[in-house]
């Protein structure tokens, strides 16, 4: 295997975050940019440089590259109901395109109060949402295989946007377990994972081991939204 560039995040990257949350102006962050960039953006740039390098030599069909799968510190506060202008994470996604609107993912989420990895398919169209749930129903057995590698890391569905009555159409389906999927907004699993983490290379290694784990589940949800996006970005004729 290539040798690795990435070596942890930097001691005083969780510090700088949690600092930061408290020193939300423009003039404090650029005083400390510096430690910005030597313990946290330079750090995630070699991890997702490694990450690719792996991912590819193990011919997983899933990428990333700096520029096009992180997330900025800036915040979009446009539309948003708090101005503060910097997040207080770091983080970035792995897909197939390695572009951030690409479904099918990975995700890692760096901050000093809940690290954590997630996997999955986030903020889908209606049509895909309704075609993945159509998917569980009808090949649920094979869902349940599909996820047996991810739930034996530890990951587990978010569900704290879930539904609080089952979606038109499903109404009739009695299975508590199948509700329960059903009335998920997103198809997405997660797990936190401790500060020490963030030394030497354990987040490349979780990664990797993340990205090998979340195949099955990977190839389920994109044999069943790719027809739906096919089928929509075609021509009217």
């Amino acid at each position: 295997m290539t040798d690795t560039t990435y070596t942890g995040f930097g001691d005083k990257a969780l510090p700088f975050l949690k600092a930061l949350g408290f020193h939300q102006n423009r003039e404090w962050f650029h005083e400390n940019k510096p430690i910005f960039e030597e313990h946290l953006n330079e750090p995630r740039g070699r991890l997702i440089d490694d990450l690719a390098v792996r991912l590819a030599e193990k011919k997983i069909p899933l990428t990333c590259s700096r520029k096009a799968s992180t997330f900025r510190i800036n915040r979009d506060v446009r539309f948003a109901k708090e101005k503060h202008p910097y997040n207080t994470h770091v983080s970035a996604v792995i897909t197939r395109s390695g572009t951030k609107k690409d479904q099918g993912l990975l995700y890692f989420h760096v901050s000093p109060d809940e690290s954590f990895l997630a996997v999955g398919f986030y903020s889908m169209e209606s049509d895909e949402v309704r075609a993945f749930r159509e998917a569980i129903v009808a090949r649920k057995d094979q869902f349940d295989v599909a996820l047996k590698p991810l739930t034996a890391l530890g990951f587990a569905f978010d569900r704290e946007n879930s539904l609080k009555r089952t979606p038109r159409g499903f109404e009739d389906i009695t299975d508590p377990e199948i509700v329960d999927l059903l009335r998920l907004r997103h198809l997405t699993l997660s797990r936190r994972f401790s500060p020490d983490r963030l030394e030497g290379t354990a987040l490349l290694d979780d990664l990797t081991e993340l990205a090998i784990a979340a195949q099955p589940f990977l190839n389920f949800g994109w044999r069943v939204i790719d027809p739906v996006r096919a089928a929509r970005d075609e021509p009217n004729r």
